[in-house]
């Protein structure tokens, strides 16, 4: 028992400090890191060897790669989008789109949202929605719609932290992706009708109409990360989403609002993105460049971060450079350095052996209530860390060592998943982004901290509940 808790202690000191201390995911990173590399060293677990090193540096390094590889070029696109006031652009567009004040909730909420935020991540939809939001109705209402908003998509810069979490269970980013839409489904729905209801628009011909989108948007979801992967995933699902309220609209009042012309980089990089999935379907072209490492590859000319580079490369050209890199450097440093020591951390100890003990018991717990302990690790790992990646280095590795069936470590592997991208998006970084673009004072943070963290649970609930329904049908 003694050593159990020993083994497991980087992961309760980086949660004891973040959630008891309120220390930086930063700071608690590190010292998780540094914390296992020390019980490593002084014989902890299995004993120190170059092999092993050798291996955790190897995967590290390929993770934090394919991680960097889409996160700095996607923060950089987020910066030329905040220079172009881009989505200052789209909020002027809902409100011009004539909706009724029901339809405009559902739209920015359960539509432009997820849309702003699958391809960009960063919280850049927030940048779009919490001003439009807050003009719609009084600061209180529209930050807690923002807030429902935020945490409704967890599949963020392109899927990355599904393709991340993927590779530390072990299979494939089509399977997880895929499989994670269930999983998420009676959040997508559960959180919209939240937002109706706290915009006091709620009625039962609402949540008809929020069902019926649902269930589209979960098909669409489902069915692309299946055919392509997560990347495009959750962009496909709210444009296919987008594009039917458009046309509810125009039918019903006969409105013909053009997408805005200043957002023509979403459009792009979308494009983008396809072409190239297309080009390497056909030819194979990015098998010819894989980087291998102990049990981790990864494909560079796969990655998204080729599409995001490219348009960076073109808004460049058409903006001035002054002051870029150091503003990508401000903004990519903290939590890069973060991502870095939690993946450390967590290869430390899964090839070190430290959490042997642990997945044994977990392991000898009945899979349903398993399924609860999961969701619940999983949301807590990403709510603290404010970031599915984070949330997945920590709790993910755990779960590919359960020695779980297949078909049973794809389910819980998108119950980790799951939970850990829809508690980050309702994490505290989250909630003072949100109080700063409302321009909101302390006194009042309280409030809406409590608000996140009610959502943070009920996601988790939500996530638990779809995986238990999802393991008894596995069942049969």
């Amino acid at each position: 028992m003694y050593l159990g808790m020993l083994q497991i202690s980087p992961i309760l000191v980086v949660m004891s400090m973040i959630l008891l201390l309120r220390r930086p995911p930063v700071q608690a990173s590190v010292m998780g890191a540094a914390l296992a590399i020390a019980l490593w060293l002084g014989g902890a677990a299995t004993p120190f060897s170059e092999s092993i090193a050798s291996a955790v540096s190897q995967d590290t390094l390929i993770l934090f790669a394919s991680t960097t590889f889409v996160m700095a070029p996607g923060l950089l696109f987020v910066i030329f989008l905040e220079r172009g006031q881009v989505n200052l652009s789209l909020s002027s567009w809902v409100k011009n789109l004539g909706l009724s004040p029901r339809l405009q909730v559902v739209f920015i909420v359960f539509r432009l949202a997820p849309l702003l935020e699958s391809m960009t991540g960063f919280g850049v939809s927030l940048i779009a929605t919490v001003p439009l939001l807050v003009a719609l109705f009084d600061k209180e209402r529209g930050i807690r719609v923002a807030l429902c908003g935020m945490a409704i998509m967890p599949w963020g810069t392109l899927g990355l932290a599904t393709v991340i979490g993927a590779a530390l269970a072990g299979i494939s980013a089509f399977d997880l992706g895929s499989t994670s839409a269930f999983t998420s489904a009676p959040v997508f729905v559960g959180l919209a009708c939240i937002a109706l209801f706290v915009a006091g628009l709620g009625s039962v011909a609402s949540a008809s109409l929020l069902v019926l989108a649902g269930t589209l948007f979960i098909t669409v979801l489902h069915l692309v990360s299946l055919a392509t992967g997560p990347e495009i995933a959750g962009v496909s699902a709210a444009a296919v989403i987008t594009i039917a309220v458009l046309a509810f609209a125009r039918i019903r009042a006969g409105m013909r609002t053009p997408w805005p012309v200043a957002a023509w980089p979403y459009g792009l990089l979308l494009g983008i993105i396809v072409v190239l999935k297309l080009f390497n379907t056909a030819t194979g072209f990015a098998d010819h460049f894989i980087l291998q490492g102990d049990q981790i590859r990864w494909k560079p000319l796969a990655s998204p971060g080729v599409a995001l580079l490219l348009m960076d490369l073109l808004l460049l050209r058409k903006s001035s450079a002054d002051g870029v890199v150091q503003s990508l450097l401000v903004r990519a440093k903290r939590p890069l350095l973060t991502i870095f020591f939690f993946l450390l951390m967590s290869q430390v100890l899964v090839k070190a052996g430290f959490l042997k003990l642990f997945t044994a018991t977990l392991g000898q717990i009945d899979q349903v209530p398993l399924v609860g302990l999961v969701a619940t690790l999983g949301g807590l790992a990403g709510y603290l860390t404010g970031s599915n990646v984070g949330g997945n280095a920590i709790v993910m590795p755990q779960i590919a060592h359960l020695g779980l069936s297949p078909e049973y470590l794809r389910l819980f592997a998108a119950i980790q998943n799951s939970a850990a991208g829809h508690a980050a998006l309702g994490s505290l970084p989250m909630v003072s982004l949100i109080l700063g673009l409302a321009k909101q004072s302390l006194p009042q943070e309280q409030q809406f901290t409590r608000f996140a963290f009610f959502l943070a649970v009920f996601n988790v609930a939500m996530v638990a509940l779809a995986g238990a329904a999802l393991l008894l049908l596995a069942r049969g």
